[in-house]
């Protein structure tokens, strides 16, 4: 019954992709048969929404042009709540992921991961549905990014392998407003097929989280000079669990770029760095004080 239970979860996630898909193109037909020019027209594209494929602790709406290979190093130390003894979070326990992806396609990004935190291996996608023009075309760009996940700790950690599995999907919307300003908002679902339980009174296994979890991310850039930005961000839960509630997340950095290198150093309050662990795990309550220091380093080669 476990195992038909999760066939029908994986359908489920699938066919809600789809349907946000045929409603993104369905109104894209509508908007054209009503003389709205298309994308592959005269229609001018407006270029660097943002600098690369981050926001902080969130993917931004960029997809890199086709032949683009894309290596990713993010580190998050520990919080700074206890101070000197480990030098504000620096020598604490780290989270660290290695990333890999490449645009195979035009507007299709595909990638792979590691990341410490539960030996977690990330497989994504990530698919420009709409680019926003500056004139006879879309006002905004609209971008969706997906994952399947696989927590590789040891089996005694589970009851069955697909216990393992975890899944996330996101659409985002963004808007570049002048050269130096953009803006964008990514409402998210994420999936575990197996969440945190404990025994009541009774003897019966009742749940503390639902595997299900709905969110929100806002993200903006404020350009100052050409190679640097003031980079914002705010995640928002949405569902509401029985027992162990995560916490919103803010942050706020800079961020430096060159033709092939992008590195966004910054303060939040995420520990993890794959986007469903975060969404749906995070114990640090910011108005606590439980920041800690990120940063992003970001490769790009073309071929």
């Amino acid at each position: 019954m476990k195992k038909n239970n999760h066939y029908s979860s994986i359908f489920m996630h699938v066919g809600r992709v789809l349907i946000l898909l045929l409603l993104c193109f369905n109104l894209r037909a509508q908007e054209e048969s009503q003389g709205m020019e298309p994308e592959n027209s005269k229609a001018k594209l407006v270029k660097n929404t943002f600098e690369s494929n981050w926001i902080l602790d969130n993917q931004s709406v960029m997809v890199p042009i086709k032949g683009t290979f894309e290596m990713d190093i993010q580190h998050r130390f520990g919080v700074f709540n206890n101070g000197y003894e480990d030098f504000y979070g620096v020598f604490a326990p780290s989270n660290i992921r290695l990333g890999f992806s490449y645009t195979f396609i035009d507007k299709l990004q595909l990638g792979f991961g590691l990341t410490k935190e539960r030996l977690q291996w990330d497989f994504n996608a990530k698919y420009a549905l709409i680019r926003q023009a500056t004139s006879g075309g879309w006002p905004f760009s609209l971008t969706y990014f997906g994952n399947i996940v696989v927590d590789t700790r040891a089996k005694e950690n589970f009851v069955t392998g697909t216990d393992r599995l975890s899944y996330f999907h996101q659409l985002i919307l963004a808007r570049k407003i002048t050269d130096r300003i953009s803006i964008q908002v990514a409402p998210s679902l994420s999936h575990f097929n197996n969440v945190e339980g404990y025994k009541d009174a009774e003897g019966n296994i009742q749940k503390k989280l639902e595997n299900d979890h709905f969110a929100i991310a806002f993200g903006g850039r404020f350009k100052v000079t050409e190679s640097m930005s003031i980079l914002v961000n705010y995640d928002q839960p949405l569902t509401t669990h029985p027992l162990n509630n995560p916490h919103p997340n803010i942050n706020f950095g800079v961020e430096f770029v060159t033709s092939a290198h992008a590195f966004e150093v910054f303060v939040g309050n995420y520990y993890g760095i794959v986007p469903q662990s975060n969404n749906l795990f995070n114990k640090n309550d910011y108005t606590e004080g439980d920041f800690l220091i990120g940063f992003n380093i970001t490769r790009l080669w073309n071929y």
